[in-house]
């Protein structure tokens, strides 16, 4: 299958369902794919039916009687049978679409399938039976039935535990934002600074370019300010109100004024469950569940301390909801005002600095160390990377590690590849250098990973001075990672 040719990257979703679809092997299949809202998964699938011949079905939320009659319907304009459909129930209607793969591999999408599992619970189930592996309907069809959902909790547990679909699935894809790096290019942003900072308030969500912004991107790094006001703080757009949609729209999360004020806790730099529950004035039990619901939802993402057992930290995943809560929600009623927005970006702007790009710039540092870092860079390939807190029992205080790449243990102990410092808004020298290598001395001394190899690494969105220039230039376990480097243009 070609891809279309506006289609903007997704080359490996593409390929992964090209290989689903056209798979010739008798029998019928079942895949899922799941994402975030405003990923594109629609289009993705969408045109996937379209090159293949297939049959899409987009679900909306209605009583289980009315979808029959769509999908009937629907399927009688995509078949033309000689007699119209009409499904008396969902086993009647999974046979007609198993039947449609009697002769070739046939794609068949159910976009927005938790709309018709809320409506019919047994749904599930149902497919389970229709998919039975004997079954005279599933092993003489080829159909390459495709579930698709955003609700990322529902779908999570799809093909989970004891869930009537698990072992069922030939293919599970999650259709994931673009990285930074794509993001900067999806943008058509070519200055490192102006892509890092639309993507810390933005992300990597394409709609919010093409259909929420309407294609309005910053003319240069002058423009940023413009740009924020004329779109994400303005009333009239729709990325005002597009945090606050996110969490509406998942089904789980019932208690809204609850799930925000979480949200607003980690955003304002409670990133503990303890940190939490005092922000909220509760008991670190009574907010137990709310984070669940959050971690399932996508929205909120646990970090395990890389440093201490049974310590972890919370950020937000999606980085307009970080924004909202950092800039937006605080002065929500004054936003609300047209007219309102430079008056507000004005006041916020230190804000915006400590509390989005700050803790964007140290997410961004992680997520290059593990996915875009040359592997000889750290001497090795990196198994995962996280941050912590390493304690120093002689001045009796923690230092924070922004970043931490741990090896892969080959029987001994892992081997803790890097350590790294980042800072978004200074220009780092010879004590950030000095200060790594006095937590390396004290993670040597705990014994947790082996630190023979320990690089130190600096990352600075503002540049170093000579002194850490000379240091890095002079000493072959510091590198200096600046913002061109992320995003490959150094």
């Amino acid at each position: 299958m070609d891809k279309p040719v506006g289609m903007f990257d997704r080359d490996y979703e593409w390929s992964a369902l090209t290989r689903f679809i056209t798979d010739e092997q008798p029998g019928a299949t079942l895949g899922v794919v799941s994402g975030r809202r405003r990923q594109g998964k629609t289009f993705l699938l969408d045109a996937a039916c379209r090159a293949a011949g297939g049959f899409y079905f987009g679900a909306t939320e209605a009583a289980d009687a009315e979808s029959l009659r769509r999908l009937s319907a629907a399927l009688t304009a995509h078949a033309r049978p000689a007699t119209p459909y009409h499904f008396a129930d969902w086993s009647e209607a999974l046979d007609a679409l198993l039947a449609l793969g009697s002769e070739r591999p046939t794609s068949v999408v159910i976009d927005e399938f938790p709309y018709l599992a809320r409506a019919n619970p047994e749904l599930p189930s149902l497919i389970q039976e229709a998919f039975r592996p004997m079954r005279d309907q599933r092993t003489t069809s080829r159909t390459r039935l495709l579930l698709c959902g955003s609700a990322l909790s529902f779908m999570g547990r799809l093909l989970s535990g004891n869930a009537p679909l698990r072992g069922r699935a030939g293919l599970e894809l999650l259709v994931r934002p673009l990285d930074h790096r794509l993001a900067a290019e999806f943008w058509e942003i070519s200055d490192p600074a102006l892509a890092f900072k639309v993507n810390a308030v933005v992300g990597g969500t394409p709609a919010y370019r093409r259909e929420f912004a309407r294609g309005d991107t910053p003319a240069g790094p002058e423009d940023f300010d413009d740009w924020v006001v004329r779109t994400v703080l303005n009333p009239e757009t729709p990325l005002f109100r597009e945090a606050r949609y996110l969490l509406a729209e998942e089904p789980d999360l019932r208690d809204s004024a609850l799930y925000l004020s979480v949200l607003a806790a980690v955003a304002d730099g409670n990133a503990t469950r303890g940190g939490m529950a005092g922000y909220l004035e509760r008991k670190a039990t009574d907010i137990a569940h709310p984070i669940n619901v959050l971690e399932d939802a996508g929205l909120l993402h646990r970090d395990s301390d890389a440093f201490r057992d049974n310590r972890a930290t919370y950020r937000i995943s999606e980085p307009l909801i970080r924004f909202y809560h950092a800039i937006m929600r605080p002065v929500w009623d004054q936003l609300e005002r047209p007219g309102s927005a430079a008056r507000v970006w004005q006041a916020s702007r230190r804000r915006f600095v400590s509390n989005v790009l700050g803790p964007h710039f140290e997410q961004i540092c992680r997520e290059w160390s593990l996915h875009h870092a040359d592997p000889d860079l750290f001497g090795g390939l990196p198994a995962r990377v996280g941050h912590g807190v390493v304690h120093d029992s002689k001045a009796r205080t923690g230092h924070e590690v922004d970043v931490a790449v741990i090896g892969i243990a080959d029987g001994g102990k892992p081997p803790l590849l890097a350590i790294g410092e980042a800072k978004w808004n200074d220009t780092m020298g010879i004590a950030h250098v000095e200060r790594l290598r006095h937590i390396r001395d004290l993670i040597a001394a705990s014994g947790r990973y082996d630190t023979t190899r320990t690089r130190l690494v600096c990352f600075s969105g503002a540049g170093f001075n000579d002194k850490a220039a000379a240091q890095a230039s002079a000493s072959p376990d510091v590198h200096l990672i600046d913002l061109p480097a992320l995003y490959g243009r150094s």
